[in-house]
């Protein structure tokens, strides 16, 4: 383990976070500079000035760790190197140090509820009861019958119990049975996993997403979930419908009450360091709002967490509205980082779209609604290009979760191919060899290159946007009030003290007109890049797909 000396925080805002933009990165498929196609570190680094150039506030960096690459990373076998598929120590110092000069903040990936199989914790802890580490995982005997401790399942397929022949018991995985679950119930395991934060908070980065934030502990008494009722409050789906696991009400297995206690805890580590961040990840259907409210109030756990609210098929004015509302109602103090996709989800344009002629126009109202929702907003690397979801054969696949459910579910590699960068150069400039993961050629036709300047294109809308969004302060952190509508206009003001505007979006495939409250008396249209709707008097009217800005 190299250590590095504490490094100077990259600004003097604490709460910079506070509606900021975040961009994703998927380290195997942003570039590949050895040849080897996957995309590394280094390719991260070249890269730098065009994500700096979007406009956005800070890069959120998946898993890069030292893993057997199970689960693409999310397994990992050493919390404190890069694996050297990725690079190395030196190359993240150098990474770091191009992102601060370029005033980008770095949040990194942190897979703490469980690790690899591989890593040495565990190879101790499976190799005898009464071991130094014999507790650091999640441990228990069979019933009498030789059947599984509980029935939880796992996400990923099955049963969330593995035997190990060494110690004649069964080992708890949320995920692959290559990923154990760290038993958060000891002491010394959280101490270990905080020390790991340090490690990295003394290297510089700026913040931690926290995956799987609401896994990290399980209930003590080992009791079993109940069914999932299709008409009750319960859990929900947190899986594909195709996914047993959505069967169940998750009550037992996850989100325990202990777990607000350790994030007190990550947060008094996160508050040695200024203006460092956390945003969480929570899955937890129907119950994520209450999860989030108790995540992040208070001001003493969790800056932000985001929910799969927005991740879904939906793109309608009842649905955003909806989970707005139920936020703000549900977390009075705590915040949010809303985003339409990840490395985990299909694409947001192909989940929208009603046909591909509408791919650009969807991909442009897409980034303008969410660059004016309240809270931060999180972009996936690509969706600034309009990419759509690959389609890959069974052969291409490497994800595990997609392998499993195939073909009723085909994962999650679709979202993850690599990032095109220029449309003339061999795999669209991302690799001289061949990648990972196929480029599609739609995607290459898709290539920052040929964006790039180009005064219609999604990247310069995209770059406008975001432009727009910094230049108000409403839009940082201003209040959000929505107006009553027909269910095809979404509407709502952003406020704070010296400013106040209107939004009016129209997300059907017809002209929609808005007639405004009597109080609501719009000043002047504001022009926000791509939209094209207009205003007389109180009457908004709005073509298909498109919206409306105002000054009041």
């Amino acid at each position: 383990m190299t250590k590095a000396p504490k490094a100077a925080p990259s600004s003097v805002n604490p709460d910079w976070w506070r509606g900021a933009v975040i961009y994703q990165v998927y380290p195997r498929s942003f570039q590949d500079t050895d040849g080897d196609g996957i995309g590394d570190l280094k390719g991260v680094t070249r890269h730098l000035p065009y994500i700096a150039s979007l406009g956005v506030d800070a890069i959120w960096l998946s898993p890069f760790f030292t893993s057997p690459m199970a689960d693409m990373g999310y397994d990992v076998s050493d919390y404190c190197d890069v694996d050297p598929m990725f690079g190395t120590l030196a190359d993240f110092d150098e990474m770091m140090t191009e992102a601060h000069r370029l005033g980008l903040k770095v949040v990194i990936d942190q897979v703490i509820s469980h690790s690899s199989d591989q890593h040495p914790w565990f190879v101790e802890s499976r190799s005898s009861r009464d071991n130094p580490k014999a507790d650091w995982y999640v441990w228990a005997n069979a019933k009498p019958d030789g059947t599984a401790p509980t029935n939880w399942l796992s996400v990923f397929g099955g049963p969330a119990w593995e035997w190990d022949g060494v110690r004649k018991q069964y080992y708890m995985h949320n995920f692959l049975s290559s990923q154990p679950d760290l038993n958060f119930h000891n002491r010394e395991v959280q101490d270990a996993l905080l020390d790991t934060l340090r490690f990295w908070l003394d290297r510089g980065v700026d913040g931690f997403r926290l995956d799987t934030v609401n896994y990290y502990f399980h209930d003590k008494l080992l009791r079993d979930n109940p069914p999932h009722m299709p008409d009750s409050e319960d859990a929900g789906l947190d899986a594909p419908d195709v996914n047993p696991y959505g069967m169940q009400n998750h009550l037992h297995d996850k989100t325990q009450p202990e777990n607000v206690a350790f994030l007190k805890r990550l947060r008094a580590v996160l508050d040695e360091y200024p203006d460092r961040t956390t945003v969480g990840e929570v899955g937890d259907g129907a119950r994520s709002l209450k999860t989030v409210a108790d995540y992040t109030s208070g001001g003493d756990k969790l800056h932000m967490c985001y929910t799969f609210d927005l991740l879904g098929p939906q793109f309608t004015p009842q649905h955003i509205r909806g989970c707005v509302t139920a936020f703000e109602m549900a977390v009075a103090d705590g915040w949010v980082c809303w985003a339409f996709s990840n490395h985990d989800v299909n694409r947001h344009v192909s989940r929208f779209i009603h046909g591909e002629h509408e791919r650009e126009t969807v991909a442009k109202l897409a980034i303008s609604v969410l660059a004016t929702l309240r809270g931060s907003i999180c972009l996936y690397q690509g969706e600034e290009l309009g990419l759509p979801e690959a389609e890959l054969s069974f052969a291409d696949l490497r994800d595990p979760y997609g392998i499993r459910f195939w073909p009723a579910f085909k994962g999650r590699d679709g979202c993850r191919t690599p990032m095109p960068w220029e449309f003339g150069r061999d795999h669209a400039g991302f690799s001289t060899a061949k990648p990972w993961l196929p480029v599609p050629a739609e995607h290459r036709a898709l290539a920052v290159d040929g964006q790039d300047g180009h005064a219609r294109s999604v990247l310069t809308h995209y770059r406008h946007t975001l432009a727009f969004r910094k230049a108000h302060p409403a839009l940082r952190a201003g209040a959000m009030t929505f107006l009553q509508t027909n269910g095809n206009i979404l509407a709502f003001t952003r406020e704070v003290e010296e400013e106040k505007l209107l939004f009016v979006f129209n997300l059907s495939r017809e002209e929609q007109e808005l007639t405004l409250p009597d109080d609501c008396v719009v000043a002047s249209a504001i022009e926000m890049p791509g939209l094209t709707g207009t205003h007389s008097g109180r009457t908004v009217t709005v073509p298909a797909l498109d919206g409306f800005c105002g000054r009041f």
